[in-house]
């Protein structure tokens, strides 16, 4: 069980994501998560670094889509004005959302990076259906109850990672 936990990457954040060597592999489509993946959970709207960030990768050729447990409201004004899809209410770690994203990006599992910063779903939910998996450090501490309590979870699983060998950044040995 705890493999299916455990990222093909881990990095700082979005912009360290080596997109030019995912495309050599054949990835063609990025899902990510909105809420501390991308900005704050607090934050409404994207960060001019945010939005270079998303103009290069469409001018890669990727697909992108938001694919965010938060509700309508939150995700669509945050998706809208960049004018990328979304999936809100995805109820990740489930894999119906993955599979509605993967349809409408026109993109099969193989062709496909899920980049999120939890393990309990974005992780979970990426490697059930075989998409390689990106870990990001969280943007914010500021977070829900529900994610707070995952992120309890997250540090025994981190531990066992650790004594593993399979951490990869120093900031989540907390």
């Amino acid at each position: 069980m705890l493999k299916r936990i455990v990222p093909d990457e881990f990095v700082q954040s979005v912009y360290e994501i080596d997109f030019n060597a995912l495309q050599r592999r054949g990835v063609k489509a990025a899902i990510v998560d909105l809420d501390n993946t991308l900005v704050e959970s607090n934050r409404p709207e994207a960060t001019p670094e945010l939005i270079r960030w998303l103009d290069r990768l469409q001018g890669m050729g990727f697909k992108v889509m938001i694919v965010s447990n938060n509700n309508r409201t939150r995700v669509s004004r945050f998706a809208t004005p960049l004018r990328v899809p979304y999936i809100h209410r995805a109820r990740k770690p489930l894999s119906a959302a993955f599979k509605k994203a993967m349809r409408r990006l026109e993109v099969g599992p193989g062709e496909t990076v899920m980049v999120g910063d939890q393990l309990f779903t974005d992780v979970l939910g990426g490697n059930a259906l075989g998409l390689h998996t990106i870990l990001v450090v969280p943007v914010s501490e500021a977070e829900g109850f529900f994610t707070k309590l995952n992120r309890l979870l997250e540090r025994v699983v981190f531990r066992w990672m650790k004594q593993r060998g399979l951490l990869g950044w120093e900031e989540q040995q907390k």
